[in-house]
């Protein structure tokens, strides 16, 4: 099984698994609580039926009209602050749903502005994310040469501890700012903060919904903008530096995939692929793996053609013969040459002068590989 295969096939065992565990914990911790809680409401609700002598279909009307006001027990949810609330919970895929439009002509403008807004957000943190980690990487490797170590690089290691305790002192800067203007609890706004900056929005717990804050406190309307945009940068950041590396790895395997099979030709088993090789250089790769690796990549690089006549061939070899090091030649016997061909061209020609009958073509070896600039002269002419 191909490693990409087994890796994805491991992902989905893997998730089904953190799935039924998830489940059995949600469930273990909610159901008591769930079932102690609809027991108290409904309680609740006879004691009122009685109290207000209310029949079952008033109460349900009344109930319908309560649910309704909710989301205007804020305030004026439309006006340009809470819009722009909206807009931001919709492109950043929160969707806490305290609000909604309601018109069909909301709806669909609504639908229409997320399928633009929301890659276009995506790309924007992610771009984001990605200078900020480079901003980051220069600031550590500045710092560890002032403070003369040996060692100056950072490794990825150094960047996952300063993206950790990035995203976890915004969540704490958060939670006590929240804390205090909500009269929430620490833990209820960490988890508000947490909820949040992770696009996970419930709804359960939403900012700006008390007191005519969206229209009476502008300030605090103000941070809250800023510090939900800042926190998807920082947790952005975080992710594009841990996540998109396992995102990568099956891009690279395809890459390394190419790479092997750039080496095999056409219609020949894999175990052949040694007499592309003289012997010289198969013992050199055997004794240093560097320098095979090397030589891999040059080889490949010079045999990527799709065709090529054998006076032209010679020409360029003839060209570089001062340059390419001995070890790296490759040698007469592994160039299909005809008797018939000359390889004489007159001094000023460009062009090939042997017949289409009379030359022979070498194989395409490889399609990918361009690495190698001083080897580009050997790609195909469209003369050719």
């Amino acid at each position: 099984m191909k490693r990409q295969n087994a890796r994805t096939l491991a992902l989905i065992i893997s998730i089904l698994t953190y799935l039924v565990v998830g489940a059995a914990v949600f469930e273990t911790l909610e159901s008591k609580q769930e079932k102690s809680h609809k027991r108290k409401l409904e309680a609740r609700k006879h004691e009122l039926m009685r109290k207000y002598n209310l029949s079952k279909g008033d109460f349900e009307e009344l109930e319908h009209v309560v649910v309704q006001l909710k989301p205007h027990k804020a305030g004026v949810q439309w006006k340009f602050a809470g819009s722009f609330y909206f807009a931001i919970t919709v492109i950043t895929t929160i969707g806490y749903g305290h609000a909604a439009p309601s018109s069909d002509s909301g709806k669909v403008f609504c639908m229409f502005y997320a399928l633009l807004g929301i890659p276009l957000t995506l790309v924007m943190f992610q771009s984001l994310g990605e200078r900020i980690n480079t901003f980051v990487r220069y600031l550590l490797h500045q710092a560890k040469k002032c403070l003369g170590l040996r060692e100056t690089a950072v490794s990825m290691a150094n960047m996952v501890t300063v993206g950790f305790f990035s995203c976890l002192s915004t969540l704490c800067v958060g939670a006590a700012a929240f804390s205090h203007c909500e009269g929430w609890s620490f833990l209820h706004a960490f988890y508000f903060c947490f909820i949040t900056l992770t696009t996970i929005g419930f709804g359960d717990y939403v900012a700006l919904q008390r007191d005519d804050a969206l229209q009476n406190d502008p300030r605090y309307v103000a941070f809250c903008f800023v510090y939900i945009l800042t926190g998807l940068t920082v947790i952005g950041a975080f992710l594009n530096l841990v996540v998109l590396r396992f995102l990568t790895m099956n891009t690279e395997d395809e890459r390394r995939d190419a790479r092997q099979r750039a080496l095999v030709p056409v219609g020949k088993p894999r175990g052949e692929v040694a007499r592309l090789l003289p012997l010289s250089a198969s013992t050199s790769l055997a004794e240093d793996a560097t320098k095979a690796k090397d030589l891999k990549g040059v080889y490949t690089e010079v045999l990527h053609f799709q065709t090529i006549c054998s006076c032209l061939w010679y020409r360029s070899k003839e060209k570089l013969r001062g340059s390419i090091p001995q070890e790296l030649m490759l040698s007469n016997p592994y160039m299909p040459q005809s008797r018939n061909c000359p390889h004489y061209v007159e001094p000023g020609s460009t062009g090939c002068v042997c017949s289409p009958r009379q030359c022979s073509s070498i194989s395409s070896i490889t399609t990918g590989l361009h690495l190698l600039s001083p080897f580009r002269m050997f790609k195909r002419r469209s003369s050719v």
